[in-house]
């Protein structure tokens, strides 16, 4: 009789430990990130962002269902549509858009992509547990051009500088569009921001060679507050330099732990498959060290394939192999624009059957997965 009293209490303790554990509350008020006043849903989407990387790695696709190979989402055919979706049935957890052209007023972004479907977009797929993050290849402040115009220009939108008042205005309008991202409720959509991305190449006004590194680290900071000072408080940080030779280069332009929330890197294969699968694993293991001094979660922001229509199996034989057991939190890769521009796969393309199998597999987590984790 003892024995069966002693094996019921246990078994009762048992129970109850693991009650007290599934319920146990979040404290998101202790969580801190860049902005010292962010809203709620953006400590709950830090949270996230840190539990997706205990459970694998979320699969993510630029403009994801904005457009594809053979297809324009349009008032003709509004339902939401994929390339990725059209390949799995599942759409990507991660969906990133660019603000490019949003400084200028215009109503579309520099691919076309109006700024209102990405609204409604995004407030549809938050709704099932998307993750948005966004680039911002604005136009070079001084002569007009675009992004890759890399005519000097930082230090004339830095505070004191000649376009100071242009730029002003640009993140007036940039932080428009953030505050209008809001839920059936009224509550704000946090997103991913990632700014001033690939500064150690360069091909941006804002990389190296046409600024310092401390013009570089200035920009940041400043870009922060002014955002918070137009009311933008539903923000995460993202910080993503091109690929890198080690950790110096890495640390060379970051403006410091309390402005960044999110650690990445952007890496193509330009140099080959087995310079690229090199390149992951050496890069991402940087990331990993610098993301366990910071005590951040970190991510590979950019990646895609640029043999276009050459690679059967780059899925399962190269992209895999790269970031399998790395630690990021997602992978995002670029945009499907058309048959010679595509970074991704879609139906019919070569690769669509490898990447079937590579969606199997358990670390790589769809819309589906990462909505389960954010109940």
């Amino acid at each position: 009789m003892k024995n069966i009293v002693k094996f019921f209490t246990i078994v009762t303790l048992l129970a109850l430990v693991q009650a007290c554990g599934s319920s146990k509350k979040i404290d998101y008020a202790a969580i801190k990130v860049a902005d010292s006043d962010a809203s709620l849903p953006a400590k709950k989407l830090y949270h996230l962002v840190k539990e997706i990387q205990n459970k694998g790695i979320a699969f993510g696709h630029q403009d994801a269902t904005a457009y594809g190979i053979g297809w324009k989402h349009s008032a003709e055919y509004p339902k939401l549509k994929s390339d990725i979706e059209e390949i799995t049935g599942k759409y990507p957890a991660v969906q990133g858009f660019d603000l490019g052209h949003i400084e200028l007023g215009n109503t579309y972004n520099l691919d076309t992509v109006a700024f209102s479907l990405m609204k409604d977009h995004i407030q549809k797929m938050s709704r099932k547990g998307a993750i948005f993050t966004f680039s911002w290849h604005l136009d070079n402040p001084v002569t007009n051009g675009g992004s890759w115009d890399n005519t000097s220009a930082v230090s004339s939108i830095l505070e004191g500088g000649e376009q100071r008042e242009k730029f002003e205005q640009w993140v007036k309008r940039l932080s428009a569009f953030f505050n209008s991202l809001e839920d059936e409720n009224g509550d704000p959509i946090a997103v991913v921001f990632r700014p001033w991305h690939e500064m150690n190449g360069s091909w941006f006004w804002w990389g190296k060679g046409n600024c310092t590194p401390q013009e570089y680290q200035q920009l940041w900071k400043e870009t922060i507050t002014l955002l918070q000072e137009n009311g933008v408080h539903n923000l995460l940080y993202a910080y993503s330099p091109n690929i890198v030779s080690g950790m110096e280069e890495y640390n060379t332009y970051y403006p410091g732990d309390e402005y960044v929330d999110i650690l990445g890197v952007d890496i193509y294969n330009h140099g080959g498959n087995e310079a690229f699968l090199k390149n992951l694993k050496s890069n991402l293991a940087v990331v990993k060290e610098k993301a366990a001094q910071a005590d951040k979660p970190y991510a590979l922001t950019e990646t895609g394939n640029n043999n276009f229509g050459e690679d059967e199996n780059w899925w399962t034989e190269y992209l895999y192999p790269g970031i399998k057991d790395s630690g990021i939190a997602w992978v995002l890769l670029w945009r499907n624009a058309r048959p010679s521009h595509y970074f991704a796969t879609y139906k019919g393309e070569i690769s669509e059957e490898d990447f079937r199998e590579f969606e199997g597999y358990d670390e790589i987590l769809f819309l589906d997965e990462v909505e389960k984790i954010s109940e």
